[in-house]
């Protein structure tokens, strides 16, 4: 690119230069910044005919929770009507959302999920 007279650019500054090294300090920490993509929560909602023990089992089949941690979220889930499961990038959280309802739906449970923005 010319300069403002139609001559040369200015040239970069020497290697040595420390504000070399912190344009492009800043450069890569932008781009790590702008990289990570939002992540989402998914969400199971309590109702009153899917059993205890099946939101436990989708817990740790799908979302590869411990059985302890499993039962604690069910138990958010139960008492204060919906608990996270997980959070994830959108893809994989609607992937979970959508096959945790595909196993509600094939035993004939009402078990809702969500996909939320965290």
């Amino acid at each position: 690119m010319a300069g403002p007279r139609g001559g040369t650019p200015p040239p970069d500054p020497p290697a040595n230069d420390p504000s070399r090294d912190r344009d492009r300090n800043l450069a890569t920490k932008e781009r790590r910044k702008s990289a990570r993509p939002p992540r989402f929560k998914v969400i199971l909602y309590n109702d009153d005919y899917t059993p205890m023990e099946f939101v436990v089992q989708v817990l740790e089949k799908v979302f590869q929770k411990s059985p302890s941690a499993a039962t604690q979220i069910m138990l958010q889930i139960h008492r204060g009507g919906m608990g996270v499961a997980g959070v994830f990038v959108l893809e994989i959280a609607e992937t979970k959302s959508a096959t945790v309802q595909r196993m509600a739906e094939e035993r004939g449970y009402p078990l809702r999920t969500g996909v939320e923005k965290e």
